[in-house]
């Protein structure tokens, strides 16, 4: 197992706040300028999650399968292995830490004259949790217990998956609000470039893809989106059509945090490009574009004869 004194010290230094041994919260970018009204994250435009209500964590901040050169955290030093329960942080623990993490962190905004002083007492008490900070949540053996636990402070979950741990998505009896499952590649020789990982883990994606509908939530497609992988258009409509989503993001890589420094900056598509990529899928699909936020990159697509997404 890797050095988790380097890891952390390198996530601290990045302002995750840490809680227990392998859980944490970062705040969001988007949370900072909705604090100060000066914007919002997509996902307040296209699901109606508030920003400044939102609370970015993970109960497994350094394990994950993948190593992909898009992700903004150290994946150098990811803990590879799946995480067992004797050294799990427990869910309560790691709910509480972070909800009190998350408060330590916005603390310094009530000073700064440009904070909205109604938000930031509102931002006190998260009222949704996005489960995708970093790493892979459902190695942590008591995710089902973290949902619930969020569900009891009445707190919303959207939840991201790597999808090549099939196992631990059937061992949820509680659902997350909204089910991601992320799609960066098309066939496995793009997946094992992408993500850094081994050829053979294409297999499981695909099983994940073949169960995704019977997950009774709201289910999303997430494509983070480079220069390299935007191709096979036809290949990534067929793997969506088995997975019969909800939605579909399609969403560019950010330039940004560790990528930096193993992507070029001519990886990050530019809106434009997105755009474009999205409307390809939409004519393949059959699906709809029905939103968009330029500033992220990213566009939504549904199928026609599905209407409601904003959370209630």
């Amino acid at each position: 197992m890797e050095n988790t004194e380097i890891i952390k010290s390198l996530l601290k230094k990045h302002q995750y706040h840490l809680v227990g041994e392998y859980a944490g919260v970062k705040l969001c970018d988007w949370l900072k300028k909705s604090l100060k009204n000066e914007g919002y994250c997509y996902k307040q435009q296209f699901y109606g999650i508030e920003s400044h209500k939102c609370m970015q964590m993970s109960p497994c901040v350094s394990f994950c399968q993948h190593k992909c050169g898009f992700c903004w955290r150290p994946v150098e030093h990811t803990i590879s292995d799946k995480m067992a329960k004797k050294i799990a942080d427990e869910p309560e623990e790691i709910i509480e830490g972070c909800i009190e993490g998350q408060r330590k962190l916005i603390c310094g905004y009530k000073g700064n004259p440009k904070t909205d002083i109604k938000k930031f007492n509102e931002a006190q008490s998260p009222k949704h949790a996005a489960i995708s900070l970093s790493g892979e949540p459902t190695l942590y053996p008591w995710l089902d217990a973290l949902i619930s636990g969020f569900k009891k402070r009445d707190m919303t979950t959207f939840l991201v998956t790597n999808g090549i741990n099939p196992k631990g998505l059937n061992s949820l009896n509680n659902m997350p609000t909204q089910l991601y499952l992320s799609l960066c590649a098309s066939n496995p020789e793009m997946y094992a470039k992408i993500h850094n990982a081994p050829k053979s883990n294409w297999k499981k994606l695909l099983n994940v893809i073949d169960i995704y509908s019977n997950f009774n939530t709201r289910r999303t497609i997430r494509m983070t989106l480079q220069n390299s992988n935007m191709a096979n258009i036809k290949e990534y409509a067929k793997l969506i059509e088995k997975a019969n989503p909800h939605f579909v993001e399609c969403k560019a890589y950010m330039h940004v945090g560790f990528s930096a420094m193993r992507l070029p900056k001519s990886e990050m598509p530019f809106f434009e490009d997105i755009n474009s990529f999205s409307q390809c899928l939409s004519e393949e699909l059959g699906y709809e574009i029905i939103d968009e936020k330029k500033e992220s990159r990213v566009v939504l697509l549904a199928p026609k004869d599905y209407k409601w997404r904003k959370l209630k």
